[in-house]
């Protein structure tokens, strides 16, 4: 079910129990700023989430609220997971839901990481 990503970020959702460790993930890669693991329905051969360690409902609510480190290293551990990955050459594709219209069903940003095979028109058209 979509979330409205203006609510206050709840400490239950599922992305905030992998990081305590209460569920387990198939984790690619993780450091101080950013933890990246394989969706566990995925979309396409390669389909990793990256989420960064903060408490952040969105990609509004991080770009507004997170210190500038945070940010930087978010987006520096995105890019390591596609060179990692071997997605660089062949190409990938990135994707951040928000709220309901974006179809976000987690509250704690996070980005899909797509690749492996080509992936079609970005939207159904």
């Amino acid at each position: 079910m979509p979330i409205d990503a203006t609510q206050a970020y709840d400490d239950t959702n599922i992305f905030a129990r992998i990081l305590r460790g209460e569920i387990p993930a198939r984790r690619v890669y993780e450091d101080d700023h950013a933890l990246a693991f394989h969706d566990i329905h995925p979309q396409a051969p390669v389909h990793i989430l990256v989420i960064p360690k903060g408490p952040y409902v969105s990609w509004d609510d991080f770009s507004a609220r997170a210190p500038a480190a945070e940010i930087a290293g978010f987006v520096r551990a995105v890019g390591h997971v596609a060179r990692e990955q071997g997605l660089v050459a062949p190409g990938y594709r990135l994707l951040a839901n928000t709220g309901g219209h974006g179809g976000q069903e987690v509250p704690h940003l996070h980005v899909h990481l797509f690749g492996g095979r080509g992936l079609g028109p970005m939207l159904a058209r």
